[in-house]
């Protein structure tokens, strides 16, 4: 349970330390004291979307800490499992700054929002103003069963199937198109398929081609300059060519060599170079068949590039790209050709997982219908007790298509009067019936909460007289197994608290403050006579705020 809440510098709150008890904790005050800020900071404190806007005005930061004591079970062991002191007194704290950063701690330990969110959310239940409205909503009902039904293990059965089923079904939603669609791609495919792979292409070939073509077309061109060049090496009758003289020029050097070694190696560079001009010269004679004009391979060489650049223009920016095209839509194509198979054995599965799913989403409505009908009876009896008699609700309830869900459609209807037919809850219940048929679910639901301590933050909303104090009866008697945090502006609530505390606010050099105190029993009376008679507090208001507490007493 909550022990304590230390606030700096939250909002009108400059400091203050608030002990809560055991048992039924009543919070009192004027509209406007700063009763809400507490709610705002034990949010805060349990890693719940924050501000810079809760920072004090002028404050550098905000910081909120809150000690707990005899923590659930439950709560320590993810505590413990997160590496975090397992220990039955638990001291978190929160800091923002004015620039809206936070810092977070576990028993001094650094923790995030999000962990602080996910670890410590099992320790306190807050019930807002709004959540009597929010009972007007029909898709909170479903939640509110499922909650009482503890059904957590009948709906992960049902939910592991349902989302493979999806699954499937989106599989076979992306594989059914239309079948004349669907055969016009195959016909392309094939087309491009069979474009492609009749024309043959290998890697590299076009540059080899282009090469071949290339030498083809100036055949006559090289053959003249090849003959031109053999000429000059070898010579004809009237003139020596190059070998012939260089292989003079080499026996020349050669025997000055002999008369001077200095001349050896100039001797051995002009042989080299007559060996190699005759190598050359006899290559050269050697390659002028090899360059005879050649009209039909020009031809086949030229039509087979004109086919590379129609598939080029098609498929790709090279023959390789090509190459690639036609292998992806061969896969494609088989793809296709053979999704018949695969599209046979998902529906099978479908039906296979539907009627599964089917089975224990029925299995998840039974745990439902039950739930109902167990906590209508207390709901009822709680109602009652709330002088609420002869008020019933009843469920609302279809099966529809399989969701997320599960197959319910559920909706509470109420019936205020005998003899009423049942509607919904937004077309009958006024503020007040709302807010005592909020505390009857709640109270309902009390034993199934593992939470130990939870807020009401002005269940007492548009309720006087008798019924406020049957609302009063309620929350003690849910304060024997929780504890209880009631914000209230209601006596006939406030006179039976375990604990009562009293937010003021007050305005000093300009600046407003808000403090809050816990009540003696003196305390008490004059703040339940205040709340009787508002400013004028008469020793008869008093009397009556004595009597009250005494009757709350017994």
């Amino acid at each position: 349970m909550l022990s304590s809440l230390q606030i700096e510098n939250v909002a009108v709150i400059q400091k203050a330390e608030v002990h809560f008890k055991p048992g039924l904790n009543v919070l009192t005050g004027e509209t406007g004291a700063g009763k809400s800020i507490l709610i705002d900071s034990i949010n805060a404190i349990l890693g719940n979307r924050t501000s810079k806007d809760l920072v004090r005005t002028g404050a550098s930061k905000a910081v909120i800490r809150a000690a707990f004591e005899e923590v659930p079970g439950t709560v320590l062991d993810s505590l413990e499992k997160a590496g975090y002191e397992r220990s039955d007194a638990l001291m978190l704290s929160r800091e923002i700054t004015a620039e809206g950063k936070s810092t977070c701690r576990i028993n001094g330990m650094p923790a995030t929002a999000a962990v602080l969110r996910e670890l410590c959310g099992g320790l306190i239940n807050i019930n807002g103003q709004h959540d009597s409205v929010g009972l007007l909503n029909p898709a909170r009902h479903l939640g509110i069963l499922d909650d009482y039904a503890q059904n957590s293990a009948e709906f992960q059965d049902y939910y592991v199937l349902y989302r493979e089923l999806v699954r499937i079904k989106r599989e076979l939603d992306a594989m059914i198109t239309d079948e004349a669609e669907k055969q016009r791609r195959i016909d392309l495919l094939s087309y491009q398929v069979q474009e492609i792979e009749d024309a043959g292409l290998t890697a590299g070939e076009e540059q080899t081609l282009e090469s071949r073509r290339k030498i083809l077309a100036n055949a006559s061109a090289i053959r003249d300059k090849i003959a031109q060049s053999y000429a000059l090496l070898s010579g004809d009758d009237e003139a020596s060519g190059a070998v012939d003289l260089l292989g003079e020029a080499s026996n020349a050097v050669d025997a000055a060599a002999q008369l001077d070694d200095a001349l050896a190696g100039a001797s051995s560079q002009l042989l080299d170079l007559y060996y190699n001009a005759k190598d050359v010269a006899a290559d050269l004679i050697g390659r002028l068949d090899s360059y005879d004009t050649n009209d039909a391979e020009l031809d086949e060489i030229e039509q087979r590039l004109d086919l590379i650049y129609k598939l080029k223009r098609k498929y790709g920016d090279t023959v390789e790209d090509v190459i690639a095209f036609g292998q992806n839509a061969r896969e494609e194509l088989e793809r296709i050709q053979s999704s018949q198979e695969r599209h046979d054995h998902l529906q099978a599965e479908k039906l296979r997982l539907y009627a599964l799913a089917r089975e224990k989403a029925e299995a998840l409505t039974q745990t439902r219908l039950r739930a109902f009908e167990e906590l209508n009876k207390r709901i009822s009896g709680t109602l009652d007790f709330l002088n609420m008699p002869g008020v019933r609700m009843t469920l609302r309830h279809t099966r529809g298509p399989l969701a997320s869900h599960g197959q319910d459609s559920i909706e509470f209807y109420i019936s205020t009067n005998p003899g009423e037919s049942p509607k919904p809850l937004a077309k009958i219940a006024s503020g007040g019936e709302l807010s005592r048929i909020t505390l009857a679910i709640k109270n309902a639901m009390a034993d199934k909460d593992a939470v130990p301590t939870v807020i009401y933050d002005e269940i007492d909303s548009g309720v006087s007289g008798k019924a406020a104090g049957r609302i009063g009866e309620v929350l003690r008697q849910s304060a024997q197994g929780h504890q209880i945090l009631c914000i209230t502006h209601t006596a006939q609530i406030a006179a039976l608290a375990d604990c009562h505390l009293l937010i003021q606010k007050n305005v000093a050099n300009d600046r407003t403050y808000t403090e809050i105190h816990p009540l003696d029993e003196e305390g008490r009376v004059e703040a339940l006579a205040r709340l009787i008679s508002g400013d004028h507090v008469t020793e008869l208001s008093r009397a009556n705020a004595r009597e009250m507490m005494g009757l709350g007493a017994k």
